[in-house]
């Protein structure tokens, strides 16, 4: 009986200390299907609406959830008020701010930086969900751990 618990407590301080590890220290890449991605939006918008269907095309598992206070899921996924965009999604770990282009939310999945999430600040014109213009030029900020307060994750266009 005793090795039995001192093997679970074995077990619980290895897994104490791989959750405090950085997102890229313990965790592979995550392809489109294996992570769902949650998006939270207000009930009246539809371009969220067009950007989970995006999603879902591109072959994410995408839930919707509608969420009357705008301001509190921001704030409860801890996004800088100045990345602010529309809709609000998660995925392994990860906060996507807005109209968010899905070879960024690739990359992201792939290389697994220590940030906490990725934004397209605004509603920009062309982005994904937002009449995928392929013309349109924006820029995708990371913002968090090692990103500080912003930097450039992805461009588009331009």
């Amino acid at each position: 009986m005793r090795s039995y618990s001192l093997a679970a407590a074995a077990v619980g301080a290895l897994a104490t200390a791989f959750a405090a590890l950085p997102h890229n220290a313990h965790a592979e890449s995550v392809s489109a299907g294996e992570a769902v991605l949650e998006v939270r939006k207000t009930p009246t918008c539809g371009c969220c609406g067009a950007w989970a269907a995006l999603a879902s095309e591109h072959g994410y598992r995408v839930e919707l959830e509608d969420v009357e206070d705008y301001e509190g899921m921001k704030v409860e996924a801890a996004v800088p008020e100045d990345l602010w965009a529309c809709h609000t999604a998660t995925i392994a770990g990860y906060v996507i701010e807005g109209h968010v282009p899905f070879e960024a939310v690739k990359k992201l999945l792939d290389e697994r930086p220590d940030i906490d999430g990725i934004a397209v600040p605004g509603m920009p014109a062309g982005s994904p969900g937002m009449g995928n213009d392929l013309s349109a030029s924006f820029e995708v900020i990371a913002y968090g751990g090692t990103a500080g307060d912003g930097v450039v994750f992805h461009s588009v266009g331009g």
